[in-house]
């Protein structure tokens, strides 16, 4: 699709594929800046936390990253509701800012024993930040990959949200490989970790320049009472939308964004080869998220894959971790961590577009952004912090497990009870464009 010249002059609407890049590409800087720390959080837990116990640093700095996700909730609401009244574009210009904000604060971090207990007040309040920015930027940015089209193809346009997380995964692992490859373990943990951090800005001009040339895709409404009509007329949807991001919250956080950790501290692999394993997973979650897209558009429907990817995910976790621990190679690693990741992939898009399909416009950035944020916050935030307590607690290195398949029972659960709206393969079969919901 070529760019069209506006009615009144200006620059040139921007094609709907490169809209489609515009938005990857900020979600996955944005993804990529709030996760960075958790790949690193062995380093940061001993600069920044020095506790004298076995796990205390790591608990204290994986603590810390699920602060992070403790104000999501807040930004989904505050942000989401901006967008409902004001437009998804501005939005997104905003989520990106704080961000940037919130990763420089931890990226230029003096640490504790440079400036004692300021340091770790100082990285709480860029988790703070970017946690803010982050409950806001799914939930606009995926609504807006869902309304830029044809219903028909909604289910790969809104793949590229997870494929973009992937993306961000990918970039963060392959960060600490190259880095705890190619430095030695002091300069790592004197310099070496911060280059991510601030790596990570250097594309943000090019994400915020892209961001300002996106088309509007709502209506604004700035005198519209977004959370009370969400209250009023959506709770049931809020709380069965938690139940379906349960399960997939759960394997993306602790299959991904532990996985390092728990390979180094439990399975006894090299932190390079380790980081490997999250390399693996951002590039399945990268490849498979569209491929799930586009056969979730063929096949029209949502719930079905939902449903079967949870259950997959319940009943393989168990007997991939009991590999893990008790297969100490890297082939071994990678495959689990493919496998995993792989069957979670293709169940998240459509995850994200039932719940998109099952709120009206007027309150659809507004209601995903808080299912999401709050599913992600409680269950994903936690979820390292949670794993580690019950390896602590349990001394048994499969215990993970337990936590991952418990949330991926309650997705099954959750996708059960909400409705698949059938507006969208109506309008799909009829060839004709869908009208608003709201």
């Amino acid at each position: 699709m070529a760019s069209s010249k506006p009615a009144g002059g200006g620059p040139p609407a921007p094609s709907r594929p490169a809209t489609i890049l515009a938005l990857s590409i900020g979600n996955a800087v944005e993804l990529y800046d709030f996760t960075i720390y958790s790949f690193f959080a062995l380093t940061i837990g001993k600069l920044f936390f020095p506790v004298q116990s076995e796990f205390g640093p790591l608990l204290l700095a994986l603590l810390t990253f699920g602060i992070g996700f403790v104000v999501r909730p807040l930004g989904g609401i505050v942000i989401g509701a901006y967008a409902d009244r004001v437009g998804r574009k501005p939005a997104l210009v905003l989520t990106i800012a704080l961000m940037v904000l919130g990763t420089l604060l931890i990226g230029l971090c003096p640490t504790y024993a440079q400036i004692g207990a300021a340091a770790p007040a100082i990285i709480v309040v860029g988790r703070i930040l970017q946690g803010f920015s982050a409950g806001g930027e799914i939930g606009v940015s995926t609504t807006m990959l869902m309304e830029l089209g044809h219903p028909a193809g909604r289910g790969l346009r809104v793949s590229w949200q997870m494929a973009s997380q992937g993306a961000a995964a990918l970039l963060g692992a392959l960060s600490g490989y190259l880095l705890s490859a190619h430095l030695p373990a002091d300069a790592l943990e004197a310099w070496g970790w911060r280059l991510p951090f601030l790596a990570g800005l250097l594309i943000v001009p090019v994400g915020l320049h892209l961001r300002r040339l996106l088309p509007e895709t709502a209506q604004p409404d700035p005198g519209h009472a977004v959370l009370a009509e969400l209250l009023a007329r959506h709770r049931a949807k809020l709380l069965i939308g938690v139940l379906m991001i349960m399960g997939g919250t759960a394997s993306t956080y602790v299959n991904i964004f532990y996985m390092p950790t728990y390979l180094i501290r439990m399975v006894g692999l090299p932190p390079q080869t380790a980081f490997l394993t999250g390399c693996v997973a951002g590039a399945t979650m990268l490849a498979v998220a569209p491929l799930a897209g586009f056969l979730s558009d063929r096949l029209d429907r949502r719930r079905p894959f939902v449903v079967w990817t949870a259950l997959a995910s319940a009943l393989l976790t168990y007997p991939a971790f009991w590999v893990l621990s008790h297969v100490a190679s890297v082939p071994a690693a990678l495959a689990v961590v493919g496998m995993l990741i792989a069957i979670n992939a293709v169940g998240a898009g459509a995850c994200l577009l039932l719940l998109l399909e099952s709120f009206p416009s007027r309150v659809r950035a507004s209601g995903l952004s808080i299912v999401y944020s709050v599913g992600v916050s409680i269950f994903g935030g936690f979820a390292q912090f949670i794993v580690t307590w019950l390896i602590s607690a349990t001394g048994n290195p499969i215990s993970p497990a337990w936590y991952v398949t418990a949330c991926a029972f309650a997705t099954v659960y959750g996708a059960s009870r909400m409705r698949e709206a059938q507006r969208s393969r109506r309008s799909s079969a009829s060839g004709k464009p869908e009208l608003s919901a709201g």
